[in-house]
């Protein structure tokens, strides 16, 4: 009976294990290649799949999905005979499960290998300031020879990036030190242009100022005419509507011989020859007011008598170049200017 039973327990063992190795569960976005004897058959795909126990073996699972691989910094000589080391970077993808399983023995190896000759090729024929300005270019050189290559292994190169290109250390001073020099150049070129245009516009602005204060002085000056003209107007309508008449203006003229005067400094003060007119008018004007009239004892009253006036006819020079008449104020006697050679005209009192 144990026999039996035995047997039965190795039957059971034997058959869940033929059930698991039958069963094959792939997961999503990976790919599992099939060997029957050694052979490939075929390659499953994501799901559930059904192989025949052992003779089906799986042989590898690859992942469908893209890959970054980081590859450790290359030594490269450019064409001006400087090492430089470049870090790399490669995006890639399997196409094709069976060709990246049967083409190559490691297309990772493979394609480190390849991306750091085609990397030598291409720095080779290039100098350092092109190196370090031409990571495009690289790229572009990088990727097209990756994908011809790989294309036979199933592989699809998407992407290459460099991450770092590190001259020697010499280098890398003399370059910093060239930078420095460019910056200080670009900020002394910078400042120039700043203090240029700060004196440009300083004296723009000066030229505005003084063109808007002389514009400003001419319109307070043609203001001022025009009060003054005004004014002198406003006078003279003024003295015209009211018919000013001969006393109203030696009036006047009495009125203002006081201010002339004024001062301790004044020795020699001078006279119109108006004047004399104006005093004639106001002396006939007291004399018009003597006559018959009643005092305080019924009697005549004198009248006060008239400032003296000049001479009726007063000779007085044609040429107004003569200028007025000096008075002397001590004497109080108005001497005018006579020169026998010129012509005079006799002025009518009346």
């Amino acid at each position: 009976m144990e026999p039996v039973l035995i047997v039965l327990v190795v039957l059971v063992v034997v058959a869940f294990i033929a059930l698991i190795k039958t069963i094959q569960v792939i997961p999503q976005a990976s790919a599992a290649i099939v060997e029957r004897f050694g052979r490939y058959t075929r390659t499953l795909n994501a799901g559930l799949n059904i192989v025949v126990p052992f003779i089906d073996r799986v042989r590898n699972r690859i992942d469908l999905r893209e890959q970054v691989v980081p590859f450790p910094p290359q030594p490269v000589i450019t064409q001006d005979n400087l090492v430089v080391n470049i870090d790399t970077v490669i995006y890639y993808q399997v196409t094709d499960p069976r060709a990246a399983t049967y083409e190559v023995a490691s297309y990772i190896q493979a394609i480190e290998q390849l991306t750091v000759t085609t990397l030598r090729n291409i720095i080779g024929s290039m100098d350092l300031e092109s190196t370090l300005t031409s990571r495009e270019v690289i790229n572009a050189g990088l990727r097209g020879v990756l994908d011809e290559a790989t294309g036979k292994w199933g592989i699809r190169v998407n992407r290459v990036e460099l991450k770092a290109i590190e001259p020697p250390t010499s280098i890398q001073d003399s370059m910093e030190k060239q930078m420095r020099a460019d910056r200080d150049k670009r900020a002394a070129i910078l400042t120039a242009e700043g203090q240029r245009q700060a004196q440009i516009l300083k004296a723009e602005g000066e030229k505005q100022a003084d063109v808007l204060r002389a514009e400003g002085e001419a319109q307070a000056a043609v203001l001022r005419a025009d009060g003054e003209a005004a004014a002198i107007r406003t006078v003279f309508e003024a003295i015209h509507d009211g018919d000013a008449d001969q006393k109203l203006l030696a009036y006047q003229y009495l009125q203002t011989l006081p201010e002339l005067a004024k001062g301790d400094s004044n020795k020699l003060w001078i006279i119109p020859s108006e004047v004399g007119d104006a005093l004639k008018g106001l002396g006939g004007a007291f004399t018009g007011l003597t006559g018959n009239g009643g005092g305080a004892n019924g009697g005549a009253v004198a009248a006060p008598s008239a400032p003296q006036a000049p001479p009726a006819a007063t000779q007085v020079p044609i040429d107004p170049a003569a200028g007025p008449r000096p008075v002397d104020v001590e004497k109080g006697a108005a001497r005018p200017r006579v020169d026998p050679a010129r012509e005079y005209r006799k002025i009518d009192p009346e």
